[in-house]
Parts: C-alpha cells; sequence; structure tokens
C-alpha cells in the first residue's frame, strides 16, 4: 500500500535535488513507493542515502551520520550534505 505522504515526500527530495548539482552532488531517486534520495560526492565517492520526513515543525531530510537539515532551507541543507560526503570517512 502507498504511503499517503508518498506524492509529498518525492516532491521534497526532488526539491532537494535539483539544487545537489551546484554543490557538486550527484544524485538519483530511489525506493519506488517508498522514496529516498541516493546522493554521491564525485570526487571522494563518499555516498549516503536522504530520507525525507514529516517532523513538528514541517519536513526534515535525515541522512547518515547524523545529518539532517529542513525543506525550508534547501540550500542550507545542500551544504550540509556537501560538508557530510567531503570528509574522510572515519573508520
Amino acid at each position: 500500500m502507498v504511503s499517503g505522504y508518498t506524492g509529498e515526500r518525492r516532491a521534497r527530495l526532488e526539491a532537494l535535488a535539483a539544487l545537489l548539482p551546484a554543490h557538486g552532488l550527484v544524485s538519483r531517486t530511489v525506493g519506488g513507493d517508498d522514496p529516498v534520495l541516493w546522493v554521491w560526492h564525485p570526487r571522494t565517492s563518499r555516498q549516503t542515502l536522504v530520507f525525507a520526513t514529516p517532523a513538528n515543525d514541517g519536513w526534515r531530510f535525515l541522512w547518515s551520520p547524523r545529518g539532517q537539515g529542513t525543506a525550508d532551507d534547501l540550500e542550507g541543507t545542500c551544504a550540509a550534505l556537501r560538508r557530510t560526503l567531503d570528509a574522510p570517512s572515519v573508520e
């Protein structure tokens, strides 16, 4: 069964994806009825999945490790994703 939030979730992820190339990042929506955004940094080869979820203060994006941003600040979210994927891996 498709979630009632699927369309809105997809729209939020697509809005974020549209801005990522200006920050040097590549993305692709995956997941079908439960969409997530796969984000990749071509220089570092680091990648993460970004989830969009409703929160008390609007929509929030979540990614690993411990990253988050808001749908109200897409540029800030892009910058935070770039910092996450610029950082060296912790092994």
